[in-house]
């Protein structure tokens, strides 16, 4: 792969990436080289793409895509480009602070767990240790980790590890005291204290229950709440992302996305979902858009139930595995208050539902609060995020009532591997069902939820197209008929993203008049062999005509 010279001389792509993102205007490129795939079923591959103004000004022959223009020149080198890919629910901020906190992602065990505690704490003699990302399904132990399994470790000062799914955290003794939790302390509304047979709170907080001690916690500064988001979204660019879709945005966050793409240092699209907390401007606005035209507060995000691995998500019959159905996080009443309001002011509404029952309730108070006029609720584009386990009597409601079901298709390939045992033989018809919701003509969306998942276009889009872990496994009752083609797997990344945001018109394809948003994979996607898939990278990333990442 490489640059043409005919236009930039001896300019590097990527510090022309640096020096578009701040620049008043982005220039004019050429894009060939590659299978360029444009999402437009009447045009579907071509070999060129010019750019002006950050708009695709054509798409067709190479010949009369250099007809009369100036454009720079990029010449892919065999690497293919596709529609920009935008993240339809992510959490751009914990993405950049995963890279600045103690990160768990990959710990295989306890002791494994306790070792990178260990060495953290010693690079970080004092405060509290605040982590992220373990997941015990793979664990030889079999079980959560425990206060004891933390105070071995650390037991001067509070620690805070935060399961990957962002529903559960694990503390050790001296957080616990920091919040007030004893054996006698009730659950919270909507959480839950594990303990042992004697009572004793053995360190995990589940859901709700979390806050008592995350409260309690020195809050990151605005710097470094800015620095994250500036991160992440410098990680996400690189990833080959053009736009995301950030939920549970907090005000001080909604204002640091502006900020950033005032200094021309925001790559991405940003419509933020904010958190009921900070909700009242767009209930008092309706949705707006910032001074850079970058930034759209669409909505908010509200939660219905928890998640599945840590068994708080909401289930119409008890879990398999153990004696609960799982949590409300939000009682019902709040809910329906707050889609009241939202349709009053034509605010978008994304509600976190993972089990059958919380899909249930939430597609229930939408058909209610419009009355049942299907027509209204689709031209409101309210969505569902996650939709992961559904009863098979709802899989058409998604359809028939227009509600998007925006999803994770790499929660799919993480799950598989306890969802079975959560969820029994039978509700795993309606799990993480793609194929069925698209053939009933329900409008999807994907993400990531990252920093849950990697936050990869490339494994989402693995993880829809094959529907096997990284390594090539899928058990038998993993369900491979709602695996999705390439075709379809590309939609839902690419124009069903673009759709989520009412943003179809502008994004979502390649085809004249559209904003430029590109992203080129050094595999095609439409072809490469499946396992080739996540191996693969993004080489270059145009974000409105601007070169945003460039590995060419």
């Amino acid at each position: 792969m490489h640059l043409s010279r005919r236009r930039f001389g001896q300019i590097s792509l990527a510090a022309l990436g640096a020096a578009c993102t701040r620049s008043a205007a982005a220039p004019d490129l050429l894009i060939f080289g590659g299978p360029i795939y444009t999402g437009v079923a009447a045009n579907p591959r071509v070999e060129a793409v010019r750019i002006s103004g950050g708009r695709i000004a054509f798409a067709g022959a190479l010949a009369d895509a250099r007809s009369g223009t100036q454009a720079q020149e990029i010449d892919l080198g065999g690497a293919a480009a596709f529609p920009g890919f935008t993240d339809a629910h992510v959490h751009l901020t914990g993405v950049g602070q995963q890279a600045m906190l103690l990160d768990l992602v990959g710990v295989d065990s306890i002791p494994a767990m306790q070792q990178r505690l260990r060495d953290y704490a010693a690079a970080h003699p004092q405060g509290p240790i605040i982590g992220r990302g373990w997941i015990e399904t793979h664990w030889p132990e079999r079980r959560f980790p425990t206060r004891a399994d933390l105070d071995a470790v650390v037991s001067d000062r509070p620690v805070v590890l935060e399961r990957i799914d962002g529903h559960a955290v694990v503390a050790n003794t001296s957080a616990l005291a920091l919040g007030q939790i004893e054996s006698g302390t009730a659950d919270p509304a909507g959480g839950r204290i594990e303990r042992d047979g004697s009572g004793a709170a053995t360190g995990m907080l589940i859901d709700n229950a979390a806050n008592l001690v995350q409260s309690r916690l020195p809050p990151a500064t605005p710097e470094q709440l800015r620095q994250a988001l500036a991160e992440g979204a410098r990680i996400y660019a690189s990833r080959g992302w053009t736009g995301v879709c950030n939920m549970s945005t907090s005000g001080s966050e909604a204002q640091f996305f502006s900020d950033l793409a005032a200094a021309g240092e925001m790559p991405l699209k940003a419509n933020l979902y904010l958190t009921p907390g900070d909700s009242e401007p767009v209930f008092e606005r309706g949705p707006y858009v910032d001074e850079t035209g970058l930034v759209h507060v669409r909505g908010v995000k509200l939660y219905m139930d928890g998640a599945l691995g840590s068994r708080g998500a909401a289930l119409l019959q008890r879990y398999s595995d153990a004696p609960t159905d799982g949590l409300i996080v939000t009682p019902i009443e709040e809910i329906r208050a707050m889609l009241l309001r939202a349709r009053e002011r034509n605010v978008q509404i994304a509600t976190h539902a993972i089990g059958d029952r919380g899909n249930r309730l939430v597609l229930d108070a939408y058909r209610d609060v419009f009355g049942g006029n299907a027509e209204a609720l689709r031209a409101a584009r309210w969505r569902i995020e996650h939709a992961q386990v559904i009863a098979p009597d709802d899989l058409p409601r998604f359809a028939q009532l227009g509600v998007i079901a925006s999803m994770q298709p790499s929660h799919a390939i993480s799950d598989l591997h306890f969802a079975p045992a959560r969820l029994g033989p039978n509700r795993l018809v309606g799990a993480y069902a793609w194929k069925a919701l698209v053939e009933s003509g329900a409008q999807l969306a994907a993400g990531s939820d990252a920093p849950v998942e990697r936050g990869d276009p490339l494994i989402e889009f693995y993880a829809a197209a094959y529907r096997h872990d990284l390594n090539g496994f899928a058990g038998p009752d993993w369900h491979a008929e709602h695996t999705l083609s390439r075709g379809e797997a590309l939609a839902m990344l690419t124009a069903g993203s673009a759709y989520s945001a009412f943003e179809e018109a502008e994004r979502g394809t390649i085809e004249a008049g559209k904003r430029a948003d590109i992203s080129v994979f050094s595999v095609d996607l439409m072809d490469a062999e499946a396992a080739a898939i996540p191996r693969a990278q993004a080489v270059l990333t145009v974000a409105g005509g601007r070169i945003t990442h460039s590995a060419l």
